[in-house]
């Protein structure tokens, strides 16, 4: 150990959190430790994201309230990763220069080293790669959670959306080889953790590096098949890509949940063609369609974003269309952003402000409502939880816990003696409210588990990044497939 310790603040989307649990792992392999909570760190990291227009005033805020701590912190460094850091690259040094590293999306593994080569020459170091250097996959990690991990299939993305500026800061596609993402799951197995999720920009459309347009399918199927796995997520996938093979993998493999969290973005034509998102309603609703007739069980969820440069009022109606006959389970609602460098911000008809939230309100409205319904008819049913940390801000004062059911809802439970995080119960529910369920009666069942007994530890899985079965170059993994069978 080098008696120094770190912080990590995490902004954005899954695949950041995802890349600060690799940052965690780094830091720690290079001798460093967590910072004890309300105690200041000496490596401060904050990992960025590029998508929202708010996110450069966001960390430029946050910097600034960093330098009087550094300022009374003799020897404390503060590093920039992340989206906003291969975007803006010197510029963050320039504007703040208390900032000792500026690193980006492809080069993560090169943190600890900069930090040193920082410390050692007394300078800032700014190193922006252009390329992945290595996949994230090969740098240790520190997990966040006992029972339940992240595993990254891909990174980057090959769609060319008009308003999304990802792409052009993660790179073009690249895909894990099968036998590389099985290890890492088998790994975290190993290790007591119960849930799975399948991580990428683009995640169904795996395999597309190596030209296996039913790899995703195949490997949804060959994680479902690992003894002592309980629960298999992904996310999250594009329209587009999205092929019935990827339904029956979900429906016929009992470990994969019948949950599917689908981008919509817009329910008109006409502003999907300016978003070239590749697909139509039509198309869309196809999807949706086919899901519910494999398994009715099915929650499903989406993005959607709200005036788009030119979306008339008659395009924002076919949006509240797709959402009435969607029926989705939750929706994560934006107001249209600009985001210097994408297409979509060069665009004519850019909507006012005021035009934009009175919609963004109205779907709003409109979604709680399906949700809320949705929700209420769940009352009386039984659910499977899987005890989850720190997801009710009153759970405390209520005297309850909370967890995730199969298909994602989450449930507040009344708390019962011996009931950890990790550990796996049944109730039944009680109430429905528009964004979560309440079970207020006594549990049916409750199984302790090995996930259980280390977040009791305070322990979280470790995985070194060591490439385990990983098949020759330019051969495809064979994967395991599960039997068929009824979930």
């Amino acid at each position: 150990m080098n008696g120094k310790t770190y912080l990590v603040r995490t902004y954005g989307c899954q695949m950041n959190v995802h890349d600060s649990e690799r940052l965690s792992g780094l830091l720690e392999s290079a001798g460093y430790s967590a910072a004890p909570e309300g105690t200041d760190a000496d490596v401060v990291v904050l990992n960025t994201c590029a998508v929202r227009e708010n996110a450069d005033n966001r960390l430029y805020g946050n910097l600034g309230h960093l330098r009087p701590v550094k300022d009374a912190h003799p020897g404390m460094q503060i590093a920039v990763g992340g989206c906003l850091a291969q975007k803006d690259r010197g510029e963050i040094v320039r504007r703040a220069p208390w900032v000792d590293v500026v690193f980006g999306t492809h080069n993560v593994g090169s943190l600890p080293a900069l930090l040193e080569r920082a410390r050692h020459n007394a300078e800032a170091q700014v190193e922006i790669v252009e390329s992945l250097e290595v996949f994230p996959s090969t740098l240790p990690a520190k997990r966040d959670s006992a029972h339940s991990g992240w595993v990254s299939i891909s990174v980057g993305c090959n769609n060319t959306c008009t308003f999304c500026i990802v792409p052009a800061l993660r790179g073009k596609e690249k895909d894990r080889r099968p036998g590389d993402v099985l290890a890492e799951v088998q790994a975290l197995v190993d290790q007591g953790v119960l849930e799975v999720t399948l991580l990428g920009q683009n995640v169904n459309a795996y395999g597309v590096e190596f030209r296996d347009r039913g790899a995703f399918a195949d490997l949804l199927r060959a994680t479902g098949a690992i003894e002592g796995l309980e629960r298999v997520r992904f996310t999250s996938p594009h329209p587009r890509e999205f092929t019935d093979d990827v339904i029956a993998a979900m429906a016929e493999t009992p470990a994969v949940c019948h949950q599917l969290h689908m981008p919509l973005q817009s329910g008109s034509d006409e502003v999907l063609r300016r978003m070239r998102r590749g697909y139509r309603q039509d198309r869309y609703l196809g999807i949706i369609d086919r899901v519910r007739a494999a398994m009715p069980d099915a929650a499903i969820t989406t993005d959607i974003i709200v005036g788009f440069p030119g979306e008339t009022e008659a395009d924002f109606e076919q949006t509240l269309h797709v959402v009435r006959e969607a029926r989705f389970a939750s929706a994560f609602t934006f107001q249209y952003s600009k985001r210097p460098g994408t297409p979509a911000a060069e665009m004519d008809d850019q909507l006012p402000k005021e035009v934009v939230q009175e919609r963004y309100l109205r779907l709003t409205a409109l979604q709680d409502e399906i949700s809320w319904d949705l929700n209420k008819a769940l009352v009386g049913t039984r659910v499977e939880l899987l005890v989850a940390a720190g997801e009710g801000s009153k759970n405390v004062a209520r005297g309850r816990l909370s967890g995730r059911a199969r298909d994602g809802r989450l449930v507040h439970f009344d708390a019962a003696d011996g009931v950890r995080p990790g550990d796996v119960v049944e109730t039944v529910v009680t109430e429905g409210k528009p964004h979560f369920l309440v079970a207020g009666g006594p549990l049916l069942s409750h199984r302790r588990t090995r996930a259980g007994d280390a977040a009791e530890a305070g322990t979280r899985p470790t995985t070194p990044g060591v490439l385990l079965g990983m098949p020759a170059v330019g051969v495809p993994a064979a994967l395991p497939v599960a039997a068929p069978a009824c979930s």
